[in-house]
């Protein structure tokens, strides 16, 4: 005789009907400095969370107690930026580890489905203008789309075959391809790269690279260091240099560059999750993925909410640079010609 089986709930099964869960938790009761110190946003920004995300969290489900939009934000945040492993997080907010991996999917899917709304490059004329500005007022250097950088973050072996994911470091980790604005918002972000994968391979492979070549970007550049091969739309500085409109060139280009160092350690100070100080993201690369690009969409919605990029605290463990590149020498003289170009106009 077959035995009907019943679908538990596991947060009722664990904690009870008395138990005080985040269904139960109202914004309201609680300050704006509680949410922050707990989940690293004020409570405006979460409604706004909610407003935004909430379809995408209220699909249909057979559970007769479904977790709310609201909670399920909240407790996506907590991991965020905790860097806490679920269990923890769970069991400091009421919720199964079960539940709390669900939470964490669902709104991790939920933003990365928006991830082109708010991470691209701005495309009208008096916009693109204003970027060159904000950079050209950073160090002088004129014509600045963007600059662009990798960044390693730590994740789990995916197995003991796949060595495309060990950095030079012996780590394994994703290689993560950004370019931010003069303010650090992101205007591209490829979160997927294997840790395996020096930089100048991941821009060669990129998306980035395409969309630079394909829509001839002819008014303006990108800024990359060492690591990147020049060329006609990305700047890179001078191995040597040797003249003072050389020496002008590579300071404000490192001046201007070093905003992207700056947004890196932002988002690992702000979404501890990455910083690994709390041990590596224990997921898939696919799944670790898609919680860099949450996150990065995160951060570019917190700039839109007047959360300055520059106001989180250092991070106590960032680790950027995964390898000691060698100068990377172009041999495309059309981008040489552009940047000797560039020299004797602004720098000498």
């Amino acid at each position: 005789m077959a035995v009907p089986i019943a679908v538990l709930d596991c947060d009722l099964l664990l904690y009870g009907r008395g138990h005080r869960t985040l269904d139960r938790f109202k914004l309201e009761d609680v300050t704006d400095e509680y949410l922050v110190s707990t989940y690293g946003f004020p409570r405006q920004f979460i409604y706004y969370l909610v407003d935004l995300l909430g379809a995408s969290l209220s699909r249909p489900t057979q559970r007769s107690r479904a977790i709310s939009p609201e909670t399920q934000i909240l407790a996506a945040l907590g991991f965020y930026t905790s860097g806490s492993f679920q269990t923890r997080m769970g069991d400091a907010i009421g919720i199964s580890q079960a539940s709390m991996s669900r939470c964490v999917a669902n709104v991790t899917e939920a933003l990365v489905e928006r991830a082109s709304q708010f991470i691209h490059f701005p495309e009208d004329e008096a916009a693109v203008q204003s970027l060159k500005d904000d950079f050209y007022g950073l160090a002088g250097m004129p014509g600045v789309l963007g600059v662009v950088d990798c960044t390693h973050v730590a994740i789990k072996a995916p197995n003991a075959e796949d060595l495309s994911y060990v950095n030079r470091k012996g780590l394994h980790s994703l290689n993560c391809l950004m370019v931010c604005d003069a303010r650090g918002v992101l205007l591209s972000a490829e979160t997927h790269w294997p840790g395996s994968l020096p930089d100048c391979t991941v821009l060669q492979q990129a998306a980035l690279t395409s969309q630079f070549e394909t829509e001839l970007h002819k008014d303006g550049w990108l800024l990359g260091d060492s690591s990147f091969s020049l060329r006609t739309w990305l700047m890179t500085p001078l191995h040597i240099p040797e003249t003072p409109a050389e020496y002008r060139y590579n300071m404000a280009h490192s001046a201007t560059h070093n905003v992207i160092e700056r947004t890196f350690r932002t988002i690992r100070s702000r979404f501890r999750c990455l910083d690994g100080s709390k041990g590596t993201l224990q997921y898939s690369p696919e799944k670790s993925s898609h919680i860099i690009l949450a996150c990065c969409v995160l951060h570019n919605i917190s700039l839109e909410h007047g959360l300055d990029v520059w106001s989180s605290p250092a991070a106590g463990h960032m680790e950027q640079a995964e390898e000691d590149y060698e100068q990377m020498e172009s041999m495309d003289s059309e981008a040489c010609r552009i940047r000797q170009e560039l020299l004797l106009t602004h720098f000498s």
